[in-house]
């Protein structure tokens, strides 16, 4: 991963100390952060709306097969150990370089497939996959996307990856992640959207949301595989 190369303004007015491009430039930061705009009916800092198109409405810097390299870097918050055992958790936050404009973002996009296939299975008459398609769903990526994005990982925080909670499927060569959702009364619960013509290129492409992917994964004409962009928190 490679860091983008400062511009000359900039490289100018660092070597020469100039206390009011420095200002400047720290005014700049500060109103951006300030200002505030409209996303997909939300209010939200100017900033982050340009992330949030960036990944939710143009979709990219997300991890896939055969992608070129996202331009983002992975930062740790709120580390902390459980108990006694030898696992740390954190929280992650992303930092994208959009033409040389950092961003953070709470969001993260990868290639999956997302599987809404009823679970019926028991062990003992006791349901063993309790609410799934509620509060849950497995998705499936290939795994060399999960080694990549754990390299990211890496590459940020210093911090190697637990597989705990992850099955590998070696004839598939896939990672099945058990994926959670929101999904108490008050909580906004993930959105499921469809191309509108799948045909289209990339840049030419539009979505239609169709539901949660909760209500989705309630129609029998939806409980299957589906494959997409998973866009994680």
């Amino acid at each position: 991963m490679t860091a983008p190369q400062p511009n000359v303004t900039r490289n100018n007015a660092a070597d020469h100390n100039d206390p009011v491009a420095s200002r400047d430039d720290e005014e700049t930061v500060a109103a951006a952060a300030t200002t505030m705009t409209q996303w997909r009916g939300n209010t939200v800092p100017e900033k982050e709306a340009k992330a949030l198109r960036h990944v939710f409405d143009d979709l990219q810097d997300h991890f896939g097969y055969q992608r070129v390299d996202p331009r983002v870097r992975f930062n740790s918050t709120n580390l902390a150990r459980l108990g006694n055992g030898r696992t740390w958790f954190s929280d992650l936050d992303f930092t994208y370089d959009i033409k040389g404009d950092q961003c953070n973002l709470a969001y993260i996009g990868m290639d999956v497939c997302v599987d809404l296939a009823p679970k019926l299975v028991h062990k003992h008459g006791q349901p063993m996959l309790k609410d799934y398609g509620k509060s849950w769903v497995y998705v499936y990526l290939p795994q060399l996307t999960f080694d990549k994005f754990k390299s990211y990982v890496k590459f940020g925080t210093g911090w190697d990856v637990s597989d705990e909670g992850t099955v590998f499927d070696p004839n598939r060569d896939t990672v099945a992640i058990e994926a959670k959702m929101h999904h108490e009364s008050g909580q906004p619960k993930p959105s499921f959207w469809a191309a509108k013509e799948k045909e289209a290129s990339a840049g030419d492409m539009s979505f239609s949301r169709i539901g949660t992917v909760q209500d989705v994964s309630s129609h029998s004409s939806q409980q299957r595989i589906h494959r997409g962009v998973g866009i994680f928190s």
